[in-house]
């Protein structure tokens, strides 16, 4: 029996790299959301530059395009959204400045941080085009999701029609932040989680779901870079009181943890293990 599994497997695997290298799969349509705040408010009325970090929306941009698929750049309000400068980094391309670049180039060629050519669209915007139009969904990370993807009405309508649907959902590092917004009440449990670290009990369509977000591990480990400011509040605490099952590996490892439509990644490291689970989603739906 188990001979006959690692066959099914195999053979599964086989035809999915068959589709995904020979082209027979059709492009499809994905939603990468971004913040357009270029602030995250801390504690004590501090405040932070934050933005997305480059590795973690371009490499998996980079490997959607390549596979010749689609992309459709959205924000809360349509601003272009901002690049943490601070993610300028070639450790975050395992120390390669020249894969670095490459993306830094593809950046420049999607303009979706110029404040004049960016084609980001707002979230009503996408809502009017219709949720239908789209076949999976990709947050990135960095700090900014925390100050305003957590309570966004907008992308909680969104992500609840993605839910229902069971259309593939990615989000990594801070990213999965966003699966907040989906609570009814998403501003009045963050504000809550800052001021008393205890959350009103609420209904949250991803109770019970497995997945990870940067750990509390990894935000005292990096806190330095707040230049002494605090976060109001975790996103792996702000997770776990929602109802999710949190899984984490040791600080700055590489974790992907899927769980039913939702695809999630701890960190930097996590962001091209997170592009290629969504590929093979993607692979497998436009198969069929």
């Amino acid at each position: 029996m188990k001979t006959l599994y690692r066959l099914i497997a195999n053979t599964m695997a086989a035809t999915l790299l068959l589709l995904t290298t020979t082209g027979f799969v059709q492009a499809a349509n994905v939603l990468v959301v971004l913040s357009d705040t270029d602030t995250l408010e801390l504690k004590a009325g501090k405040t932070f530059s934050a933005g997305f970090y480059l590795n973690e929306a371009m490499q998996p941009v980079k490997m959607l395009l390549d596979a010749g698929h689609k992309i459709t750049f959205t924000t809360p309000t349509g601003r272009a959204p901002t690049l943490d400068k601070g993610s300028i980094n070639a450790m975050f391309f395992g120390g390669d400045a020249q894969a670095m670049q490459h993306h830094i180039d593809l950046l420049d060629t999607l303009a979706i941080t110029s404040p004049t050519q960016s084609p980001v669209l707002s979230l009503a915007r996408i809502e009017q085009i219709g949720y239908e139009k789209f076949d999976a969904l990709y947050v990135p990370g960095g700090h900014a999701p925390m100050q305003d993807l957590s309570i966004n009405k907008d992308l909680g309508k969104l992500l609840q029609e993605f839910h229902r649907s069971g259309k593939p959902t990615a989000l990594v590092c801070h990213g999965p932040i966003a699966l907040i917004s989906t609570l009814s009440r998403a501003a009045e449990f963050t504000e809550s989680l800052a001021r008393a670290n205890k959350v009103p009990a609420q209904q949250w369509i991803y109770a019970g779901y497995r997945m990870t977000v940067f750990s509390n591990a990894e935000e005292e480990a990096s806190k330095g870079q707040l230049n002494g400011g605090e976060m109001k509040f975790y996103p792996q605490t702000a997770l776990q009181q929602a109802g999710a099952k949190f899984h984490a590996k040791d600080l700055w490892q590489a974790n992907i943890v899927e769980d039913r439509e939702l695809i999630t990644g701890q960190n930097p490291a996590s962001a091209v293990g997170v592009g290629e689970k969504l590929l093979a989603r993607l692979a497998l739906i436009k198969a069929h």
